[in-house]
């Protein structure tokens, strides 16, 4: 623990190793569970629980990954307007194609409060889960929400699309960039897009749109939907 404390961004290299390490064991087993993002996470969080090392101890070492995620995401628009030309003649195809995702992510909630009978707090905290964790715990704290509770699930929703998303769209025969770009950004958000990317930039470009749209459109939605439970 104390030489751990005396290295400096010790948890830079783990995180950075573990996911390296965990895409070299997907390329050569071809096993959903060396998925790099879940791999290092779960990596992590174990890590931390064997070595007894508290998570603030671990976020000043890591801070540095923190201070770039910002200009990562910014450069989620770099393929976005390289495909402008994309966007302009599919805009309408592709707000309808996200508006629909979000109404179909919001109404599966409803459906699983239901048949779940959970309570309405837990509703509204699960409600933004597709969306990035600012704009889910902003909405989660406005509707009653548990904001710390909001967060693990907007990241569970992001490493389960990055894991299944180009599965998903092998078995549905969803062969279009610009869908699978939509369907992609819309459900799973910035690691979803992650995997976009990985698959094309058509498709990359398009699921970068779809976070911003989706995150917009759930924000009012969420507010709608809130009511009906």
């Amino acid at each position: 623990m104390n030489v751990l404390n005396n290295t400096v961004y010790w948890a830079v290299f783990v995180n950075l190793g573990t996911y390296y390490l965990g895409k070299i064991l997907q390329e050569k087993t071809h096993m959903i569970i060396f998925n790099p993002l879940l791999f290092s996470t779960v990596f992590t969080i174990l890590f931390l629980l064997i070595f007894q090392i508290d998570y603030d101890v671990y976020y000043e070492n890591a801070d540095c990954l923190y201070y770039i995620l910002t200009p990562a995401t910014v450069c989620l628009s770099i393929p976005l307007y390289e495909q402008l030309h994309r966007l302009k003649k599919n805009i309408l195809a592709i707000f309808i194609g996200v508006l629909s995702g979000v109404i179909a992510c919001l109404t599966s909630i409803l459906l699983f409060a239901l048949l779940f009978q959970w309570t309405h707090t837990m509703y509204v905290t699960v409600l933004p889960k597709s969306i990035t964790a600012a704009m889910a715990m902003g909405v989660s704290e406005e509707l009653g929400g548990i904001p710390s509770l909001t967060v693990p699930i907007v990241i569970m929703t992001g490493i389960t699309g990055n894991i299944i998303a180009e599965k998903i769209c092998k078995i549905f025969k969803i062969t279009e960039p610009i869908a699978k770009g939509v369907a992609i950004g819309t459900a799973s958000h910035a690691m979803g897009t992650a995997k976009a990317m990985e698959i094309g930039e058509i498709e990359g470009a398009m699921s970068s749109l779809s976070i911003a749209v989706s995150g917009t459109i759930t924000v009012v939605m969420a507010t709608i939907f809130c009511n009906f439970y």
